[in-house]
C-alpha cells in the first residue's frame, strides 16, 4: 500500500481542504486549518484502489454550483453508506459476540463419531453470540427477556452451530406457530410499541390461548430473564438431538452450558434502572471482562439417554416445552468454552454471523422434535434474506476453517473462483473434483411408521405439570418474584378477559400463585380455570432449577463501587479496595466530580466514574467512605441519596464509615446484617458475595 509522508515541520502538516470563491484556500467549515499528527499514513483510496486527493468536497460545476453526476467518488462513498445496514434479525437482533475456543475434557466416543466430542484436549475455535429476543438492535441490554445463546464451532469436519437459549424450554411445540408467537410479542403493529417488552395485550392474549406456553411463562417471569451479566447465564440447546456412533447406533442428547462464575440475576427495579443508566450494560460488561483478561468461561455438559429411557419419562422429550430434570438424567461435564477475544469489527462478525441448527457434523443428528424440524428450514431461509445471498458462508466469520468443496457455483456476491469446466457430480471430465465419501455425514437409521396428517401427539398434551414443578422448585424469594412479575406484566394488559384467562391458567399451576396474582390484580373472585387437556402430575421439585440455591459464594466477576468525596479517608478506601480485589471483584472509585476528590491527607484520588453517571445499580456491592463535611454536602445531592437508597433497596451489601452513616441517615436507609462497618472488611466481603434476601420484605411489597 502506498504511503503519504507528512512534512517534517514540527511533525505536522496542513491539509488544503478546498477553495473559496475567490480562489484562496480555506478549511471546510471555516476556522483554523486542520492539523494531522506526524508519521506515515496510508493513502485514502476508493474501493478500487484509486488514491484520493480530496475527501472533503464534492465535484461541482462551479464553486457554488450543482454537484456533478460524474463524481464517482461521491457516488461510491454515499452508495456504500446507504447500504451499510443489512435487515436486522426479526428476533435476537440485539447481541454481544466474542471469539474463543472449546476444549474437550471427556470423550463421548462410545456415543458419537464427531471428532469435536471424541478428541480430548483438542481446542476448537468458536464464535459465540448472546442476544435478547424481542427487542430491535437499538433496544437495551437488560429487559425481561429470554437470551439467545448460539455457538459456532469451527471443527475439523465443518461448522457445527449449537443454537439455543438461556432457558431450556420454549413457548410452543410446533414451528408452525412461531410467526404467531413473534408477531404477538413484538411491538403492536398499530402503534409501534412497546419495544423489547412482553407487558402488553397482544403477547398475553396469545399466551392465554396457548396453554402449552405455561411452562416457559414460569421461566420468563422468573429471575432467569433479568440476568446480572451474560457471563452468569446458563445456555441450553433446548431440543433433543441424536449422537450417532461408529456402529450406527444413536443416543439422545441434550446440551447444556454452565457458567464458571455461577448464576446471578438482578431484581426487577434494578434491571429497569440499569437500562436508564447504561443501555449497553451487558455488552460493556463482556467487553471489559475480556479486555482485562478475565475470560468468560462455561462448562459444557450433556444429558444422554436412550429411547427406552425416554419411553419411561412422564413427559415427551420431543416436546420443546418440556425439560429433563437433572435428578432424572444427571449432567455429564465433557468440556469447557472460553471466550478470549473481542471481534475486530462488530458488524462484520457479530452482525453478519449466521447460525443454522442444520449445521452439524458427522456423528450428530436431529430428533423428531417438531419445533426443531421447522428451525432446520427457517434459519437457513432467514440468512438468505438477511445476508442477501446463498454465498453467506463465504463471509469470514461464517466460513469453515477446514477445507470445503462442492459443485455450487455463482450467485450474488460469489467470492470464490472455481476453475475448470465441471460443475456437476458425478462426472468423468475432472480427476480432482469433489466426490461423496463414506466418511461423510450419515443420518441416524430410524424406522418411521404411521398415518400422515396435521396432528399433535397425545404425549404433548400435558401443559401444566412442569410449569408447576418449576414454580415449586424455586425458593420463597423467587416464587415471590414470579408472582410479582406476573402482576406487573398483566397490570399492563388493557383487556380484563385476558387478565382473567391468565389467572385461570395459573390455578392449574399452583393455587397459591393464582391467588397472589389475583390479589395483585384486584380481582374480587377467582376466574374459572380452563379445562386441562391432560391431568396435572405431581412431579418432585428440582433444586437445580433455582438461581439463589445455585449462586456461588464468590465475588469473582462481580463489581464493587466506592463512593468518596473531598475529605474521605484514604486508608479506609485502600483497605476496602484491596479486600474486594483480593476476593476477585473489580473496583471503581465514584466521586461527585470526574476528576476525583482530595482526600483527608491532601492527596488527590482519581475517580473511575462521576456520581450522577455511575449509579449503584452498576455494582454488586458498595462502600461509602466520606468525611462528615463530604457527607453533609452529598446529603443535598439526589444522585448520592439514590446511590445508597438503591443499593439498599436492591439488597446489596453496604460498607460505611461515620460519614457514610450520615449519608445513609439522610437517605432514611435502615440497618441490617448487610450494612457493615468499613473497618470490618471481612464482614463486608462476606456480605457482598450474595444478596440480602431477608431485607426484601422491608423494602418492597411483593405479590
Amino acid at each position: 500500500m502506498s504511503k503519504v509522508k507528512t512534512s517534517s515541520n514540527s511533525g505536522k502538516r496542513k491539509l488544503k481542504i478546498g477553495s473559496s470563491p475567490n480562489g484562496k484556500s480555506h478549511p471546510a467549515g471555516g476556522g483554523e486549518l486542520h492539523q494531522i499528527a506526524g508519521g506515515e499514513h496510508p493513502a485514502l483510496t476508493t474501493n478500487q484502489g484509486l488514491e484520493l486527493s480530496d475527501n472533503q468536497n464534492s465535484l461541482r460545476a462551479n464553486p457554488r454550483g450543482p454537484t456533478l453526476l460524474e463524481d464517482f467518488i461521491l457516488r461510491e462513498k454515499i452508495t456504500h453508506f446507504d447500504h451499510e445496514r443489512i435487515p436486522e434479525r426479526i428476533v435476537h437482533a440485539r447481541a454481544t459476540g466474542a471469539h474463543g475456543y472449546f476444549e474437550l475434557t471427556a470423550s463421548l466416543e462410545k456415543y458419537t463419531t464427531a471428532r469435536i466430542l471424541t478428541e480430548v484436549g483438542e481446542k476448537t475455535p468458536l464464535f459465540t453470540r448472546i442476544s435478547t429476543v424481542a427487542g430491535g438492535a437499538g433496544s437495551v441490554d437488560t429487559p425481561r427477556d429470554v437470551r439467545g445463546f448460539a455457538v459456532k464451532f469451527y471443527t475439523k469436519e465443518g461448522n457445527w452451530d449449537l443454537v439455543g437459549n438461556n432457558i431450556p424450554v420454549f413457548f410452543i411445540q410446533d414451528a408452525i406457530k412461531f410467526p404467531d408467537l413473534i408477531h404477538a410479542v413484538k411491538m403492536e403493529p398499530d402503534r409501534g410499541f412497546p419495544q423489547s417488552a412482553t407487558a402488553h395485550d397482544t403477547f398475553w392474549d396469545f399466551i392465554s390461548l396457548t396453554p402449552e406456553s405455561m411452562h416457559t411463562v414460569m421461566w420468563i417471569m422468573s429471575d432467569r430473564t433479568i440476568p446480572r451479566s451474560l457471563r452468569m447465564i446458563e445456555g441450553f440447546g433446548v431440543h433433543s438431538f441424536r449422537l450417532v456412533n461408529k456402529a450406527g447406533e444413536s443416543t439422545f442428547v441434550k446440551f447444556h452450558w454452565r457458567p464458571k462464575l455461577g448464576l446471578q440475576s438482578t431484581v426487577w427495579d434494578e434491571a429497569v434502572k440499569i437500562a436508564g443508566a447504561d443501555q449497553d450494560y451487558h455488552r460493556r460488561d463482556m467487553f471489559e471482562a475480556i479486555a482485562a483478561g478475565n475470560f468468560p468461561e462455561w462448562e459444557f455438559a450433556v444429558q444422554l439417554f436412550t429411547q427406552e429411557q425416554a419411553d419411561s419419562f412422564p413427559f415427551d422429550h420431543l416436546d420443546s416445552t418440556k425439560l429433563i430434570p437433572e435428578e432424572l438424567v444427571p449432567l455429564k461435564v465433557i468440556g469447557r468454552m472460553v471466550l478470549d477475544r473481542w471481534p475486530d469489527n462488530f458488524f462484520a462478525e457479530t452482525e453478519q454471523v449466521a447460525f443454522c441448527p442444520s449445521h452439524v457434523v458427522p456423528g450428530i443428528d436431529f430428533s423428531n422434535d417438531p419445533l426443531l424440524q421447522g428451525r432446520l428450514f427457517s434459519y437457513l431461509d432467514t440468512q438468505l434474506s438477511r445476508l442477501g445471498s446463498a454465498n453467506f458462508h463465504q463471509i469470514p466469520v461464517n466460513a469453515p476453517k477446514c477445507p470445503f468443496a462442492n459443485q455450487q457455483r455463482d450467485g450474488h456476491m460469489q467470492m470464490a473462483q472455481p476453475a475448470g469446466r465441471v460443475a456437476y457430480e458425478p462426472n468423468t471430465l475432472s480427476g480432482n473434483s469433489p466426490r461423496e465419501t463414506p466418511k461423510g455425514f450419515h443420518s441416524a437409521t430410524v424406522t418411521e411408521t404411521g398415518e400422515k396428517g396435521r396432528i399433535r401427539a397425545e404425549s404433548f398434551a400435558d401443559h401444566y405439570s412442569q410449569a408447576r414443578q418449576f414454580y415449586l422448585s424455586q425458593s420463597a424469594y423467587e416464587q415471590a418474584h414470579i408472582a410479582s412479575a406476573l402482576v406487573f406484566e398483566l397490570s399492563k394488559v388493557e383487556h380484563l378477559h385476558i387478565r382473567e384467562a391468565m389467572v385461570g391458567h395459573l390455578r392449574h399451576i399452583e393455587k397459591d400463585l393464582a391467588q397472589r396474582v389475583a390479589a395483585g390484580l384486584g380481582f374480587d373472585k377467582m376466574p374459572d380455570a380452563p379445562k386441562a387437556a391432560a391431568p396435572v402430575q405431581k412431579m418432585e421439585p428440582s433444586p437445580a432449577l433455582q438461581i439463589i440455591g445455585k449462586m456461588k459464594d464468590t465475588l469473582v466477576g462481580r463489581a464493587v463501587g466506592i463512593l468518596i468525596a473531598d475529605g474521605s479517608d484514604g486508608a479506609t478506601i485502600k483497605k476496602i479496595k484491596k479486600a474486594a480485589i483480593n476476593a476477585g471483584a473489580g473496583v471503581k472509585i465514584i466521586a461527585p466530580r470526574v476528576g476525583g476528590a482530595k482526600l483527608a491527607d491532601g492527596s488527590m484520588l482519581a475517580a473511575d466514574g462521576q456520581l450522577a453517571g455511575t449509579p449503584s445499580v452498576l455494582f454488586d456491592a458498595i462502600a461509602v467512605i466520606l468525611s462528615e463535611k463530604g457527607a453533609k454536602a452529598l446529603s443535598m445531592e439526589s444522585a448520592a441519596i439514590d446511590f445508597v437508597r438503591d443499593a439498599f433497596g436492591h439488597l446489596k451489601a453496604i460498607a460505611i464509615d461515620q460519614g457514610g452513616q450520615t449519608l445513609l441517615n439522610s437517605a432514611n436507609v435502615g440497618q441490617d446484617a448487610g450494612v457493615v462497618d468499613a473497618d470490618d472488611k471481612d464482614a463486608f466481603i462476606a456480605a457482598a458475595k450474595t444478596r440480602q434476601w431477608e431485607r426484601e420484605k422491608s423494602v418492597r411489597t411483593l405479590a
